[in-house]
């Protein structure tokens, strides 16, 4: 993590994302990872938000997470995305870009964000 490269990554891509070290519940490990936050912040600030995913999930899934299916993204597996897990990170974390979701998904992952935000009703 000691690299200080210059990433700008984009709203809709994975990425896969080093997590550690984290505390308590908080999402570990090395792991595929969705960004979030929009394209201009991306491009200015050294900080983006990303939604960990998961490859470990059971059906059915919770209103706060999204089923992609592999290949798309990137991604080796079907995971899903836990947009219960979101986190602020350094660009560094960032080790390299898996893929990028179709605005078919992305509407998907736009609706279980507002309501994990409590921004709709469930």
């Amino acid at each position: 993590m000691g690299e200080t490269r210059k990433v700008a990554p984009r709203r809709g891509e994975i990425y896969l994302v080093g997590f550690d070290p984290t505390l308590g519940a908080e999402i570990r490990r090395t792991r595929p990872a969705l960004v979030l936050q929009n394209d201009i912040a991306n491009r200015h600030s050294p900080i983006t938000i990303v939604a960990a995913i998961t490859s470990q999930f059971e059906e059915p899934l919770y209103p706060t997470e999204v089923l992609v299916r592999a290949p798309e993204g990137g991604l080796a597996v079907d995971s899903v995305m836990l947009l219960n897990q979101l986190r602020s990170l350094d660009t560094p974390r960032l080790i390299r870009r898996l893929g990028r979701l179709g605005p078919a998904i992305m509407s998907r992952v736009d609706r279980a964000l507002m309501v994990s935000l409590g921004l709709v009703d469930v």
